[in-house]
């Protein structure tokens, strides 16, 4: 084969409408791969490679034949001269076709072999110059003989084959020239692609012939090997399926004898006396006996055996019988909650009247309590408090991140690898059905396509519904009715309304100053020293280090970064007691610097409001209550208010109604009306990386702008939450004791609260009360009367 560069150049040229011309004793060569087409065979070939694409819409457009060409290694993508075979088949395109998924396909119908003799250049395609192979009909005995013997072998090939329909079989009885049944048996029988690639190269008769009565031989001697290793697997099945009938038949004959107390007997008699001495309900016992009845006439090699023990062991396990009574000493338990945690009052003194109720009426349905607060106060750990008054075992499932049904409920014995829900699985932990279980971040249940888990607690939840709790996997009633409930969540919104309503709210708020110093000193320092190998005596913290640690590194309502806070002091000592350079450290204010850094909060009440349209507001956060600041600056412009900060929509509008009332205000505080058309006003609220919503800062913003009009600094002492309205009025918002916390451990002096919020007072703590001075607004005259300095 050669290729003349020259000659090409001088085929390829255009006709005036663009398509190329392809010479009379050239072709298109569609390259394919893992395929042979033989003459007089129709087969659909799938082209995914854009030059085959091109080729074969060239030969379609221009109604000429293609020349089908065998790649010699099939993993080359773009297979040049060298990489094709040079016998293939001149094929008509009967249909081409373009699938949904962009597939190509061409429908060839075989006709002629061809030899290549050379390829031509500048085509977006291959083509090449070929020579047509005629059809030898030469016939002699010799080949008679042959095409009698490769009819009879192939006849034999399909008979092994059952996918092959019978009139394949007539075709190769009916076919008389000895040329098309080679090439036929060759196409239809499962060849090897090289050996189909030589029967297509070869032209002489007697060769062809030979070639493909040697392949069916070996593929024949395969096939009768299949068939024999199949009728071994199913006479080998039969036998163990008449050994298995037999042994059933044996241990019957054995129970007859009373000979059957061998084997699996042992076992089925120890679930008899573990059932009896469960104290299952009537319904319960009778469920297990039948279980265990079809479990004694099953082997022990069957699948469904071990699925159906795994469920009587779940029986017998579950703790069935009445729990102990509770023995409640309300002085011990008293005791427990002053020991267990510092502060709190109300939450204990909740705590006790539940637990007063307990021992006047066991037998009653009590509230399943829920403890709302910040991360950090204690919700956890006041449940174990109260299992521990109760005397109760005490267990905790959390379910935050919980989003599948069956994770309450359980899944269907029926699916490989079900469990029962973690309701169940903790009352198995626990040993009693009289434990307390303490479901941790209720508020994070999620949902998805397995069901809504929220929906599945209303049940467990619900004092008249759990006594006949079913879990999927059980498929009986189980009583939690004697359990003690206790659930926690760090903000009312993610529970829903329904299973919210079955639930008594307990808040929890943050701690002040002088708590969290108290409970530094009595629990957290001791911890860290032991959890960081020290003894007592070899780290000591005075208490103005603590206070420096509460004031300037930590911010928070509870005590966990506190705790990491004195972790990492403790640390610092470990490193040099453990190194010889200390016996014993004692942690000072002016040693905290040198330890854990430069304070990471600072008092920026003062520096941030001591400019006109600056004031401070409260906010609520999940985490407990903040403060924020509202500052606004004019510019020369057409009376435009632009808002920045990550602002909601609800803070917006309270930006809106607030300049509102400064201009209808603006007589009453001195400020010029034509002053709001020639100026753009524009809030920002610092911090602008966190998102920020709600309308308790409507009073901040009011007095922002004023202050911005009226040219006058807001009082850097003092910040204001509530929301206005377009009449001037201040109405009551949420989360007072938490802003009133979050103030005081700002700095700030004077907090101004809506009139209506004054009854909110109540739960903050007295320390609280008395470092801070009240401001109750009536409307926003008075926020401007005590926030403006004069």
């Amino acid at each position: 084969m050669r290729t003349d560069r020259t000659d090409a150049n001088r085929d390829t040229r255009a006709t005036g409408t663009g398509v190329l011309v392809i010479p009379d004793d050239a072709m298109v060569i569609v390259p394919v791969r893992n395929v042979v087409l033989f003459p007089g065979m129709i087969l659909p070939l799938t082209i995914g490679r854009e030059q085959s694409i091109l080729a074969a819409q060239q030969a379609v457009k221009t109604e000429r034949p293609v020349g089908i060409l065998l790649q010699r290694d099939a993993e080359i993508e773009t297979p040049g001269p060298d990489d094709l075979c040079l016998v293939g088949t001149v094929a008509n395109i009967l249909r081409y076709v373009t699938l949904p998924d962009n597939t190509h396909v061409i429908v060839c119908q075989g006709l002629q072999r061809f030899r290549v003799a050379e390829y031509l250049h500048g085509y977006p395609f291959p083509v090449a110059r070929i020579g047509r192979i005629d059809e030898p009909d030469a016939t002699d005995s010799e080949i008679e003989a042959r095409l009698i013997q490769l009819r009879e072998r192939a006849l034999k090939v399909l008979q092994y084959l059952p996918q092959v329909s019978q009139e394949l079989g007539n075709a190769v009885k009916g076919i008389a020239q000895p040329g098309a049944l080679a090439d036929l048996v060759a196409s239809v029988t499962e060849l090897k692609i090289a050996d189909r690639q030589r029967v297509l190269e070869s032209i002489d008769l007697t060769q062809r012939l030979d070639i493909v009565l040697d392949c069916l031989l070996g593929r024949l001697e395969v096939l009768q090997l299949s068939r024999e290793l199949d009728e071994r697997t199913k006479a080998s099945i039969d036998q163990r399926q008449r050994e298995y009938l037999l042994r059933e038949q044996l241990k019957s004959i054995q129970k007859e004898l009373g000979e059957g107390d061998t084997g699996n007997a042992l076992e089925i008699q120890a679930l008899h006396k573990a059932i009896a001495d469960a104290q299952m309900p009537e319904e319960v016992a009778n469920q297990a006996n039948k279980e265990l009845n079809r479990l004694e006439r099953m082997s022990d090699g069957s699948a469904e055996y071990s699925m159906l023990r795994t469920y009587l062991d779940w029986l017998v396990e579950l703790p069935w019988q009445e729990p102990e009574p509770d023995r409640i000493e309300i002085a011990d338990a008293r005791r427990i909650l002053d020991a267990d945690h510092f502060g709190l009052d109300q939450i204990k003194k909740r705590i006790i009247e539940f637990l007063a109720v307990r021992k006047l009426n066991p037998s009653g349905h009590g509230p399943i309590l829920c403890f709302v607060g910040p991360p950090g106060v204690g919700k956890t750990s006041l449940g174990q408090s109260i299992a521990k008054a109760l005397g109760r075992k005490f267990v905790r499932a959390s379910l935050g991140g919980v989003h599948d049904e069956a994770e309450i409920r359980g899944h269907r014995r029926t699916y490989i690898g079900a469990l029962p829900g973690n309701i169940i699985q903790a009352i198995r932990k626990a040993g009693t059905r009289g434990c307390v279980m303490m479901l941790d971040e209720i508020d994070k249940l999620g949902s998805g396509i397995q069901g809504d888990p929220s929906a599945a607690l209303l049940e467990v939840l619900d004092p008249e519904q759990n006594n006949t709790f079913r879990d999927n996997y059980l498929a009986l009633p189980f009583d939690l009715s004697r359990m003690l409930f206790i659930t926690t969540a760090n903000v009312l919104d993610g529970i829903p309304g329904p299973l919210r309503d079955r639930m008594e709210i307990i808040q929890l708020p943050g701690y002040t100053q002088e708590e969290k110093l108290q409970i530094a000193r009595r629990y957290l320092v001791g911890r860290q020293i032991d959890q960081n190998g020290l003894k007592q005596g070899q780290i000591e913290l005075s208490d103005p280090a603590l206070v420096a640690l509460i004031r300037d590194y930590t911010r928070e309502a509870g005590v966990r970064s506190l705790e990491r806070q004195i972790a990492a002091v403790c640390r610092r000592a470990a490193v040099n007691i453990a190194e010889g350079t200390q016996s014993a450290m004692r942690v000072e204010e002016s040693d905290l610097t040198g330890i854990l850094g430069p304070s990471k909060f600072d008092n920026e009440v003062a520096l941030r409001t001591g400019l006109a349209g600056v004031a401070t507001g409260l906010a609520w956060t999940p985490v407990g209550g903040d403060i924020l600041f509202v500052e606004a600056s004019r510019t020369s412009g057409d009376g435009k208010l632009i808002l920045t900060g990550q602002l909601g929509e609800v803070m917006k509008e309270s930006a809106q109604a607030a300049l509102t009332l400064v201009k209808t205000h603006a007589g009453s505080l001195g400020i010029d009306g034509d002053c709001f058309e020639k100026c753009s006003v524009h809030v920002h609220v610092p911090a602008g990386a966190i998102p920020k919503d709600g309308p308790s800062a409507g009073v901040a913003m009011f007095v922002a702008l004023a202050s911005l009009f009226t040219d006058r600094p807001v009082r850097n002492d003092t910040a204001m939450t509530g929301e206005i309205s377009l009449r001037g009025l201040v109405l009551p918002v949420g989360g007072i004791k938490d802003k009133v916390l979050a103030a005081m451990r700002a700095g700030i002096e004077r907090v101004m609260l809506p009139a209506r919020n004054r009854r909110d007072l109540e739960e903050v703590p007295e320390e609280a009360k008395k470092r801070l001075e009240f401001v109750f607004l009536e409307n926003v005259e008075d926020a401007v009367r005590h926030a403006i300095a004069r």
